[in-house]
């Protein structure tokens, strides 16, 4: 029977995401749906100790490294069910089944959800901080838009400023709190710029007789 060692899963098993953008998951401590800025703030301190894995005060490529390796380690671990040190072709298999089950639950969940209506749904998604619910994810760049003087390596202040700029940004009374409303608002804008950029893209797409 076939056996996929730690070195040798790469990317066929594991893709590991970058890191998350500053505003990834900004904190709803209180959990009413509101975001203030002290929360944002406070939130942001402790994404930023949790991303600088080797607590040199900055994220840079190191970190990022080390991160991918923790989170590569505990993939390989998921699927060495036995712990020996290498992923059996059963295992293997197992992994995949659990994966389609998952995906089989989380179809019929979105179908179900969908039954319950539109506002139902984005109830869901805010409960859960996702698609622009609780949490607020950083735009296309990614973290390294925080990096304000271009040295490649993110320090807590320009970390906590690009929170904080972000959340300005879709706090559009400037009340100093960031609404359901005004989220829903931002991912309006964000679906019509899409568009747009869309059918420019389209447009200047050359044409063939």
């Amino acid at each position: 029977m076939k056996k996929i060692t730690l070195f040798t899963l790469g990317a066929a098993l594991i893709a590991v995401p970058a890191l998350a953008a500053p505003g990834g998951k900004m904190g709803d401590a209180d959990g009413n749906g509101v975001l203030t800025r002290a929360e944002v703030q406070a939130n942001a301190v402790q994404r930023f100790a949790k991303m600088d894995a080797n607590k040199d005060g900055k994220i840079d490529a190191t970190d990022h490294a080390a991160r991918r390796a923790e989170m590569q380690a505990k993939r390989f671990a998921a699927l060495d069910a036995n712990s020996d040190g290498s992923v059996s072709k059963a295992e293997w298999d197992q992994h995949g089944a659990d994966r389609a089950a998952k995906r089989a639950e989380r179809k019929e969940k979105r179908a179900a959800a969908g039954e319950a209506g539109e506002g139902q749904r984005d109830g869901m998604r805010g409960h859960h901080g996702k698609r622009g619910g609780h949490g607020m994810r950083g735009g296309r760049g990614g973290w390294m838009k925080a990096d304000a003087n271009g040295d490649k390596a993110i320090t807590q202040a320009e970390f906590e400023t690009a929170a904080l700029a972000r959340f300005d940004r879709l706090d559009a009374n400037k009340d100093g709190q960031v609404t359901a409303e005004e989220r829903q608002a931002q991912r309006e804008a964000w679906k019509a710029k899409a568009a747009e950029w869309r059918a420019k893209r389209g447009a200047a797409a050359p044409t063939t007789d």
